[in-house]
């Protein structure tokens, strides 16, 4: 598979369609995730701690959307771009959801091996979706 559709499956199917086993399927076990991080703080590492940091986005934002709007293939690693938009409707970031739209951007920059994604760097706009969500930031 071209590593380009491998990162184009992930956001399609791991969070369009919030299809966790899709995870097992492009992500290496020791995948390691900079940029998201996990209740501790700490960048989440492996597919065992990545699942609940999905199952925990997911449930916040249930209809949950990745557009990627540019992508591209270096080596090894391939870009995306991207838009995020979804409601604010389950538990998870807040006491209660807001019900609160959310439209935001992102980058990730994945390093394939083996045909599976072994690690990525992530940079999305939080401050935007916390904003639009009504949320005080200190």
């Amino acid at each position: 598979m071209p590593y380009e559709t491998l990162l184009h499956r992930w956001f399609e199917e791991v969070w369009n369609q919030g299809r966790e086993s899709a995870i097992d399927e492009l992500a290496a076990e020791d995948c390691i995730t900079h940029g998201l991080q996990d209740a501790s703080g700490k960048d989440v590492t492996g597919r065992d701690s990545f699942k609940p940091f999905h199952r925990q986005f997911r449930a916040a934002f249930p209809d949950m959307h990745f557009a990627i709007e540019d992508s591209f293939t270096d080596g090894d690693k391939v870009f995306v771009r991207c838009r995020v938009t979804a409601s604010h409707m389950g538990p998870g970031l807040t006491p209660t959801p807001t019900n609160r739209r959310v439209d935001f951007t992102g980058m990730c920059l994945a390093r394939v091996k083996n045909g599976r994604i072994v690690e990525g760097w992530n940079n999305f706009d939080l401050l935007t979706m916390y904003r639009q969500l009504g949320m005080e930031l200190h």
